[in-house]
């Protein structure tokens, strides 16, 4: 994942402490991971929102109109305790500050992976240019 360890790389330089970008990174690489452990790519979180009852959430996410919004807890339990956990960790923060965060971060993240409304086929990381897929999500507002 050169390309894609790249354009996280920029993302997070754009910020001061890197802490945006390394939470984007995180996201990226929880929906880039196909394989036992992983949510099972981006396709296995949708299908998780789904299995919460949330469907209609991450599909907003997915389609073309607004994005609706999740909560803090709603996305602890459509991740589970042991994704949340495993992030916090790697970021060096506590489950609610990545979750608080994450509950912000995320329908942007699926809503620029999917510009077209649909979900792409295979891995993430093959999706061509990420820099201009998710180059406006750190930016400042």
């Amino acid at each position: 994942m050169g390309l894609l360890d790249s354009v996280i790389g920029a993302l997070g330089s754009q910020q001061p402490g890197g802490g945006q970008g390394d939470l984007l990174g995180a996201v990226i690489g929880m929906l880039g991971q196909q394989s036992s452990g992983g949510l099972g790519g981006l396709g296995g979180l949708l299908q998780k929102f789904e299995q919460a009852g949330l469907g209609h959430v991450a599909s907003s996410w997915v389609g073309t109109g607004a994005n609706q919004p999740v909560t803090p807890d709603q996305l602890g339990g459509v991740l589970g305790g042991d994704v949340v956990a495993n992030l916090a960790r790697q970021l060096g923060l506590n489950s609610q500050d990545v979750l608080g965060q994450l509950s912000h971060m995320l329908p942007q993240v699926v809503d620029k992976l999917t510009p077209q409304g649909q979900v792409p086929h295979g891995d993430i990381g093959g999706m061509g240019d990420l820099g201009n897929l998710l180059g406006g999500l750190l930016k400042p507002r």
